[in-house]
């Protein structure tokens, strides 16, 4: 069975950090770009973060870059997310998402997703 697993979320101060975990099984990461969405309650999907998968090129959203380092580890076949300096609004169900192409440019069509971990910002 093919599938993403997140795992890493939970309640954290703002200011604090998380690192977030996206593993794979049933099929191997190395050809798969890894994006990192979030949904945060009563408002729509957003992309976070992307890595590819040719060059380990990556991509931020505005809200994420400087704070968010996309990473990935294809010999543990899992991707990761660390965030820093988290504040209330990146409260959020985190997603990860995998599309077998090189780049994250053109936007992928993100073929498997995982079940999401919530991140919860708040003192």
């Amino acid at each position: 069975q093919l599938q993403l697993v997140e795992s890493g979320g939970g309640l954290v101060q703002p200011g604090g950090s998380l690192r977030l975990s996206c593993a794979a099984s049933g099929f191997t990461l190395d050809y798969y770009v890894i994006g990192w969405f979030r949904q945060a309650p009563g408002k729509e999907r957003e992309g976070v973060s992307c890595i590819s998968s040719s060059d380990d090129s990556t991509y931020y959203a505005n809200s994420a870059r400087g704070r968010f380092t996309i990473s990935r580890d294809n010999a543990k076949n899992t991707a990761y997310l660390q965030m820093n300096s988290l504040e209330p609004e990146d409260t959020a169900v985190y997603y990860c998402a995998a599309a077998e192409q090189a780049m994250c440019v053109p936007r992928p069509q993100f073929e498997y997703w995982g079940q999401g971990t919530l991140v919860t910002v708040s003192e």
